[in-house]
């Protein structure tokens, strides 16, 4: 339990010394707690010793009164330093957390580790906030108050003393196994707690498809067996505790009986007097109860243990290394000389997630304000492409470069300047337009967010809402169409006006209505910029100046559609398919990308 304890001290980090401080009040606290009935034993004493008068009794009772004063003062300000403490601990905590995350590769959130994320954040973190730090101190009061108990057995006499030492000796066995359980069962308890987490977010997001066909009665079932699962697991844990609390407390009693024994014997062997009997009865019965409320609340420390061991997982995984000092360098004017750098470049690109590999020696240009088409089969690769230029995830080998620099050697953030990216899931956060269209440039005007909105198409609907701008709109922009979440995600992109817009077929899932609308926005979006487009339209891909179609994980083909459409190939056969079943017309027409 110490070990676990000195584990705490050092997660707890610059406000060890406060916690450490607050030991010292437990200290104080255990000391003036016993302090009345040492006084007690003194006032008997006296009184068998027929020394006792009136101004004996009169200051006893004004030292009791002082001892109960400075015990609770000791109390409180030992609960005010380790609760205070916790609370600010675990708050660090959560930031620290979030700036972790900010810097993991996206592939750490598509890998399930959205339930542990959660779980971590909320049932780890709230235990060790809520139901440890709070009692760290108190349970080290308990061993202090332990040996100030064994302290006044010693001044009774010695083999009361160490007979005492003998009962809490034999307990340590079963305190082992008490530790060695809880820590077995709470590792369990905390994995369920994150498997329920898991199933709640699943059923919760899937709830629509789950009404829709009817899987209700299923559905449910499953998330019933996972609370019912999590009961289990919690019964199991307590359990657990009982057989070896049981030994522990057994020893105790008889620890007690023997003291008494031990004592009467010493008194008819003339070893002490019959007055240290009744001292002895003063407390005998507690002698050994702070040493029973340590080990009753130790389990707690067992389960903040597997709660540590979960956070440090997660503060574990490897960020996406962020030590670069370059820039990059800023956009030329047009009519640049041959051999400038291109704006996007992937040379010899290999990556993989984990043992998979994805992209086998994949080598791109794109230059200034053109517009490139990914295309192919799904799961080729056209999305990591976007990714790896976002800086998601990093090459496996290879370079990704912008302007002529390899994007690990500028920082993430001068990366994410100079991109944009709009896909076809829009999430919006639960606060205000205004806050949300902002989000493109924190530091953006006033009147610059609502210019941002009249480009995006968004303004009028806006206008129309309950409160303008500063309508709160539901967490995921639940309570806006798709059409009108995708205009703000783009009045969000305008604002940023980052050099490089990456697309990923943005009106894919909108109706009609809206579709002219965010074509509109994105024409106002693309004006002048270098695009990156994840195509599935052939209207869009028609136009684009270079098309690279993307399949297994290298560059099957790439060229123009004219130049690609004269070739057998993938591209072809996709052309023809989407000629046929859609009816595609090749009138040219000015269609904006995406």
């Amino acid at each position: 339990m110490i070990a676990l304890i000195s584990r705490i001290l050092k997660f707890s980090g610059k406000y060890r010394g406060r916690i450490t401080l607050a030991f010292v009040f437990a200290l104080l606290k255990a000391i003036f707690l016993r302090g009345p009935v040492g006084l007690a034993f003194v006032v008997l004493r006296r009184f068998y010793d027929g020394t006792a008068d009136a101004t004996l009794c009169l200051r006893i009772g004004i030292a009791i009164v002082v001892c109960v004063a400075l015990q609770t003062l000791f109390q409180h300000i030992e609960n005010k330093l380790q609760a205070s403490a916790g609370f600010i601990v675990m708050a660090d905590k959560r930031m620290e957390l979030g700036a972790h995350l900010r810097r993991l590769p996206m592939g750490y959130f598509t890998e399930g580790n959205i339930g542990k994320i959660s779980a971590v954040l909320t049932s780890d973190m709230g235990f060790v906030e809520n139901n440890c730090m709070t009692v760290l101190a108190d349970l080290m009061g308990y061993l202090f108050a332990q040996v100030i108990m064994v302290a006044f057995l010693l001044v009774f006499n010695i083999w009361l003393a160490l007979a005492a030492v003998v009962v809490i000796a034999a307990t340590q066995p079963f305190a082992s196994w008490l530790r060695k359980g809880a820590l077995r069962e709470s590792a369990k308890r905390q994995q369920q707690q994150e498997d329920l987490t898991n199933a709640s977010l699943d059923y919760i997001e899937g709830i629509g498809i789950t009404k829709a066909y009817n899987l209700l009665g299923e559905k449910s079932k499953e998330l019933s067996d996972s609370f019912r699962e999590t009961c289990r697991v919690n019964l199991e844990l307590e359990k657990s505790l009982i057989p070896p609390m049981t030994w522990v407390n057994s020893v105790f009693g008889v620890g007690t009986a023997v003291l008494i024994a031990l004592s009467l014997f010493l008194n008819a062997v003339d070893m002490i007097p019959a007055i240290f009997i009744v001292g002895v009865l003063l407390f005998v019965f507690d002698v050994f109860a702070p040493l029973k409320s340590f080990y009753g609340q130790s389990p707690r420390l067992t389960v903040m243990n597997s709660c540590l061991d979960r956070l440090e997982a997660v503060f574990a995984e490897k960020q996406l290394p962020d030590e670069g000092k370059d820039r990059i360098p800023q956009q030329s004017p047009p009519g640049r000389q041959a051999g400038d750098a291109a704006e996007v470049e992937f040379q010899d690109v290999t990556f993989g997630y984990g043992d998979k590999d994805i992209f086998h020696g994949v080598s791109f240009s794109l230059e200034r304000n053109k517009m490139l088409a990914l295309v192919g089969p799904s799961g080729g690769g056209k999305t990591t492409v976007a990714n790896l230029l976002a800086r998601f995830w990093d090459v496996g080998s290879g370079s990704v470069r912008i302007r002529g620099k390899d994007i690990r050697d500028v920082p993430l953030s001068d990366v994410m300047r100079h991109i944009s990216m709009v896909f076809q899931r829009v999430y919006l956060f639960q606060d205000t337009v205004y806050n949300n269209i902002s989000m493109g440039r924190p530091d953006a005007t006033e009147a610059e967010i609502v210019e941002a909105a009249k480009k995006a198409r968004c303004y009028d609907f806006i206008m129309a809402l309950p409160d303008g701008f500063q309508t709160v709109i539901g967490e995921g922009g639940a309570t806006l169409s798709g059409g009108e979440k995708q205009r703000i995600s783009i009045a969000r992109c305008i604002l940023k006006d980052a050099p490089i817009v990456i697309l990923d077929e943005a009106t894919a899932s909108v109706d009609a209505d809206n579709e002219s609308y965010i074509q509109e926005a994105i024409s106002e979006l693309c004006r002048g910029k270098t695009l990156l487009v994840i195509a599935h339209r052939l209207n869009t891909i028609r136009y684009a100046d270079k098309i690279l179609v993307v399949s297994e994980g290298t560059i099957a083909q790439q060229g123009t559609h004219d130049v690609l459409i004269e070739q057998p190939g993938i591209y072809r056969d996709f052309v023809t398919a989407r000629e046929t079943s859609r009816g595609w017309s090749r009138r040219r027409t000015e269609t904006s990308p995406g």
